[in-house]
């Protein structure tokens, strides 16, 4: 978490509406990719927070042309605050609701996303966990022991690295090599770089390994990167 002075813009009544809109949208039911979609919204996250949401919003609008991606959003923040939707497939009402979620001091909770996504991915099968973060305050071993379970399970986690945090990238790296999935860094101020990310894995999440080297052949050279570290 920053040492700068902490500034939030959020409340309890925000939280919730953001709860209960999500649960009025459609349950996924037989679906073929499912992602599940972290963010870190604690407050170290809060000077980029508003130009951050745009370029997290383009996961939701790169799986419209996908066909049966079904979505969960989870973030954590403030005091052990975590928070999760049901798997939906309408991502323009989620959207909507997830760009009022602001930044809440607190420390990191991805061992909490690992620990959810296990949990989920026992129940039905996720192709693949994003994570949108910039830094990791908790211990990397019980981290990487957590990627590996998932890798075991075939669910890979993608890491998507906000600004230079040197060691957060080696804990991400870490964990995504062991989940047998990604780590990529990007940059808040190019959202087409994020956006060509996402839609690969929501490729990926749909028509698997072929689809995504299918894409990778004319797609960025970011895309060929990720696509890459999958094949390692």
């Amino acid at each position: 978490m920053s040492d700068r002075k902490l500034t939030t813009h959020s409340n309890t009544q925000a939280i919730d509406q953001f709860i209960d809109q999500a649960a009025k949208l459609p349950v996924a039911s037989r679906q073929q990719g499912r992602i599940l979609f972290a963010l870190d919204a604690t407050a170290s996250r809060q000077p980029t927070w508003d130009m951050a949401c745009n370029l997290h919003s383009e996961l939701f609008l790169a799986t419209e042309s996908v066909d049966g991606i079904a979505i969960q959003l989870c973030y954590y923040r403030g005091f052990r605050e975590f928070k999760a939707t049901d798997w939906v497939t309408r991502p323009e009402r989620l959207l909507n609701a997830m760009n009022r979620v602001q930044c809440l001091g607190g420390q990191t909770q991805i061992g909490r996303v690992l620990q959810h996504a296990l949990k989920e991915t026992r129940v039905k099968a996720i192709k693949a966990v994003i994570l949108i973060a910039d830094c990791c305050e908790e211990g990397v071993d019980p981290l990487c022991q957590h990627a590996g379970e998932l890798g075991l399970l075939n669910t890979p986690l993608f890491i998507f690295q906000e600004g230079n945090d040197t060691q957060a990238r080696n804990a991400f790296q870490q964990m995504a090599k062991l989940s047998g999935g990604a780590w990529m860094p990007f940059d808040n101020r190019a959202a087409a770089q994020l956006k060509d990310l996402l839609g690969a894995v929501a490729v990926y999440a749909s028509g698997g390994q072929r689809a995504l080297d299918d894409l990778a052949r004319s797609g960025s050279a970011d895309v060929k990167r990720l696509t890459q570290q999958l094949k390692r």
